[in-house]
């Protein structure tokens, strides 16, 4: 941070006293800010021309999302991530909870990324066909998306506990060409077969030529009612390598804004969205916030725990491009015990670290003092993201882990973005000082402010609806299908527009509740929309929808997210058929429903039997309402109610935690 601060005072012509006058600068003057980024971050990417072409007026939204970013640039995402260090360097290590571990050079990842994309090519796939990973957290996952960039070919992920319907909705939406799956994966020591589901996956995906499989497990299989041997229909990951012709790697040079990921909404209406990111925009993003804003050096080690779910796997496989090594942990990260995670930070020498701040409050619940019981002496950057840090988290990471770090101290960084931007809007600050509850600062470039309901900022301390006022390079470039009736092609279209520009015109509204401090930082008190974050995890509230109208005396359901301390729980209310009564077993196939048809994490902990449920006059179920009535807070806009006197009726039904 300190080393832009000063080149971005030389390009000024004169000194930018501290990083709060550096970002006041980075929005007031975008252009020259991040053309500078671009030049100090991704020095092998010439960015001399143009960075921003605005998309065409009239349209609503057109202002942040039509735009077009380093319109003369032309680049590959994978030659960038493989260039960022010397050949004989480590890019990659792959551990898991089981004890393997598998370390890959420079060198070493490009063969393999060579021969994944002659074996894609020979699939049929180019530029702008979608490849799909339902895998787990493992080297092959990290290659098939370099491979799929290099060809210039769109890739998407979700990881392998996701039940069939989950998957569907999401890849049977961008219709990958090819879909790379595992047969299983481990998790808390348990073995998971996952070769039923594939098969019904596989048959179910239109436009899918090929199915590769990856065995990855001993003792995955050995279920005596699954049919043992591979999917039928499917090639090996492995013959699929071998069968590929020996081509050289090449790396398709493509637009900056050139499509590079898929990403999927938490939805509430529908199916997830399909979230289309561009190939520059992230990238860029992705290192600035690698480099200045959580201070990761050439020769570091990083691990973020993540899924191939979550987009903080995409912000991670992104580091080899700023020289450092990526570290993917797969497993339980509580797995044989609370330590898990610090010891992996000890034995793979980690300068950064991320985790959730849900980890973060199990870990200090378990009694667990890492300081006491890793050598963290290399640990320079600790970062939380997934739902807000409480105080006391803060406190307990000073106390239980910073005392066993070396150097100037443990950079303890709380950041906060998401799916819809695969990046951040307020991150660390590495030249600040941290503040218990506090965000350090809003990121580098990003006007991100905290407006009142009317459109106006609101006071220091008061809550408000977190926005981005002015355009970022990894806007999302659109959402798959979504077509815009005024300007197709050239501007994202209605459904997009609807999901971040209704509230206020041609500002980016996020989502998310949020104050300023008197410090200059952040704090993100939870979402304003109807998504779900239980352990820091975005839930959409469509998905659980979909398995609850498949249970017969369920007539209609609503779900929402009741606050329980720093956490929140899924709470579902359902109203049942005339006669029917909520049991034991009644709420056993509901969560099983869910626990099948999406994730573990989608289940509900609280279900609750209503005579009535709170509802527009367009009779639209309302969630807000409800969710905003039972965690005390101001109902917003009551007069929209068809009949307000069910939220009374749901409160005193649902329990007090």
């Amino acid at each position: 941070m300190e080393r832009f601060r000063r080149s971005a005072g030389l390009e000024l012509g004169r000194p930018l006293p501290d990083s709060a006058a550096l970002h006041e600068w980075s929005v007031a003057e975008p252009a020259a800010f991040w053309r500078l980024l671009a030049a100090e971050v991704l020095p092998r990417v010439p960015c001399s021309g143009p960075v921003l072409v605005p998309g065409p007026p009239g349209v609503s939204g057109s202002g942040i999302a039509g735009c077009r970013w380093f319109p003369d640039v032309r680049l590959n995402v994978a030659e960038q991530i493989l260039g960022g260090a010397a050949g004989d360097s480590v890019l990659l290590v792959s551990v898991d909870e089981l004890g393997g571990r598998r370390e890959v050079t420079h060198d070493e990842a490009a063969e393999l990324v060579r021969r994944c994309a002659a074996a894609l090519r020979t699939s049929g796939v180019g530029p702008g066909d979608v490849v799909a990973a339902w895998m787990p957290n493992v080297t092959e996952t990290f290659v098939v998306m370099l491979a799929a960039a290099s060809i210039g070919a769109v890739f998407t992920s979700t990881s392998p506990d996701f039940g069939v319907d989950g998957v569907l909705d999401r890849f049977g939406q961008v219709r990958p060409r090819v879909l790379v799956a595992a047969d299983g994966y481990h998790y808390g020591g348990r073995a998971f077969d996952r070769r039923v589901e594939l098969a019904q996956v596989a048959g179910a995906l239109p436009g899918t030529t090929t199915v590769v499989v990856g065995f990855l497990g001993d003792g995955v299989a050995g279920d005596p009612a699954v049919p043992a041997g591979p999917v039928a229909g499917t090639v090996p990951y492995g013959a699929w390598l071998d069968d590929a012709p020996d081509d050289p790697l090449r790396f398709e040079q493509l637009p900056f804004d050139h499509p590079w990921y898929v990403l999927y909404s938490s939805g509430t209406t529908g199916v997830p969205k399909c979230i289309v990111h561009r190939t520059g925009g992230v990238l860029l993003q992705h290192a600035k916030e690698h480099q200045l804003h959580l201070d990761l050096r050439p020769g570091d080690r990083a691990c973020y725990f993540t899924t191939c779910g979550w987009m903080m796997w995409n912000w991670l496989v992104s580091v080899p491009a700023s020289g450092v090594a990526a570290v993917l942990f797969e497993g339980n990260p509580f797995h044989p015990g609370p330590e898990a995670l610090w010891e992996l930070a000890e034995r793979e020498r980690l300068e950064f670290l991320g985790v959730s701040a849900k980890y973060l409050d199990a870990v200090r619940s378990s009694g667990l003092r890492p300081a006491e019981s890793a050598d963290l002496s290399r640990l320079r950057t600790l970062a939380s993201t997934g739902s807000p840090l409480s105080p006391e988290g803060f406190e307990w990471v000073a106390d239980a882990v910073a005392p066993a770090t070396g150097g100037d101290g443990l950079h303890l960084a709380s950041i906060s973005g998401g799916t819809d931007l695969c990046g951040c809007f307020a991150a660390g600050d590495p030249t600040r000082p941290v503040w218990a509850g506090e965000i350090q600062a809003p990121a580098l470039g990003m006007a991100v402010e905290v407006w009142t309901p009317e459109g106006a900022p609101a006071a220091v301390g008061e809550r408000g609806e977190l926005v981005c006022t002015a355009a970022f390079p990894s806007t999302p470039l659109r959402f798959w299908g979504d077509e815009d009736p005024d300007a197709p092609g050239i501007v994202p279209g209605p459904r997009y527009r609807a999901a971040y520009f209704d509230a206020f015109r041609d500002v980016w509204t996020h989502g998310d509740f949020a104050a300023r401090t008197s410090h200059g930082g952040i704090v993100i008190h939870g979402r304003s929309d109807t998504t779900l974050n239980p352990g820091g995890v975005r839930i959409g509230t469509a998905e659980i929808y979909r398995q609850v109208e498949r249970v017969d005396r369920v007539l209609e359901s609503l779900v929402f997210g009741q606050e329980v301390g720093d956490d929140v729980r899924i709470v579902l209310l359902v109203r049942l058929a005339d006669g029917a009564q909520l049991d034991d077993d009644l709420v056993a196939e509901i969560r099983q429903r869910v626990r099948t048809g999406c994730t573990p994490r989608h289940v509900p902990a609280v279900v609750v039997q209503v005579d009535d449920l709170p509802r527009t006059r367009s009779n639209k179920l309302a969630e807000l309402a409800v969710s905003d009535r039972v965690n005390g807070r101001a109902v917003r806009n009551t007069g929209a109610l068809a009949n307000p006197e069910a939220l009374d009726h749901v409160a005193e039904r649902v329990p007090v935690p």
